[in-house]
């Protein structure tokens, strides 16, 4: 076990909005205002969060491109004694987000981080769902092509509901996907724009949401809540045919 060095400082991993900035919480404000520095994942986005709520802290970036230049120049930093929080664009970084390889590093030199609670998109979409939510996996974004057809079906035979974070411009093509590795009758839920003024959940079979967004061009942050395979039932048929009950896209 590695011994906090005395003159260590501390990470903070802090969750931002992932849409309305009244979900940001007083302790996250508190944080970041007081810390020696903020890394970004970008600073320009952040700036507007920042502004919002008074924080003047510098920043820099941090982010998937340089994020093995910064780990480790940042640790030294904090290992000094400096304390440094760490924000994504939205929701809380690590998840989807760089972060990882910083409280990687951090925690192999003992060095003491501290996430804060606070804003996700998945678990708001996961509720939301209607689907069960007692045990679930959370994917992230899929592969795009090595690796996709298999981490498709690994998902399409477990029993648990399953999450997948996409781009409006590729949800069709996923919901396809799905489609063929799960059946067209897996109950599964799309959300997006969470939190925001235009946040929707459309609920509904495979088969049902494809028909639905094929014809309905999607905007914003995709959030997917798919259904575990249910052993016990057939999924090759679809049971109901309920399009004209989906609700209009914004």
């Amino acid at each position: 076990m590695n011994n906090q060095p005395k003159s260590a400082g501390k990470l903070f991993v802090v969750p931002t909005p992932v849409g309305n900035l009244s979900d940001m919480t007083p302790r996250a404000i508190e944080v970041l205002k007081s810390a020696d520095l903020i890394l970004a994942e970008d600073t320009r986005t952040s700036a507007v969060v920042m502004k919002h709520f008074g924080i003047t802290t510098p920043m820099l970036s941090h982010h998937k491109f340089n994020e093995h230049d910064t780990a480790a120049p940042m640790v030294e930093r904090i290992a000094g004694g400096e304390t440094v929080a760490l924000v994504s664009d939205a929701g809380t970084p690590g998840i989807s987000d760089p972060g990882f390889m910083l409280v990687r590093e951090c925690r192999m030199k003992g060095i003491k981080v501290e996430t804060l609670p606070g804003a996700t998109a998945f678990v708001p979409a996961l509720v939301n769902s209607g689907l069960p939510c007692d045990r679930f996996v959370f994917e992230g974004f899929l592969p795009q092509k090595k690796g996709r057809a298999t981490r498709l079906q690994l998902l399409a035979d477990d029993d648990r509901t399953f999450i997948i974070y996409e781009s409006p411009l590729r949800l069709v093509r996923t919901l396809a996907d799905l489609m063929e590795c799960c059946g067209p009758a897996r109950e599964a839920s799309v959300s997006r724009e969470i939190s925001k003024v235009h946040n929707t959940t459309v609920n509904g079979t495979l088969a049902e949401l494809h028909a639905f967004f094929s014809g309905n061009n999607p905007k914003g942050e995709i959030v997917i809540i798919v259904a575990g395979k249910r052993p016990d039932k057939s999924e090759k048929k679809v049971h109901r045919n309920k399009y004209k009950d989906l609700p209009e896209e914004d």
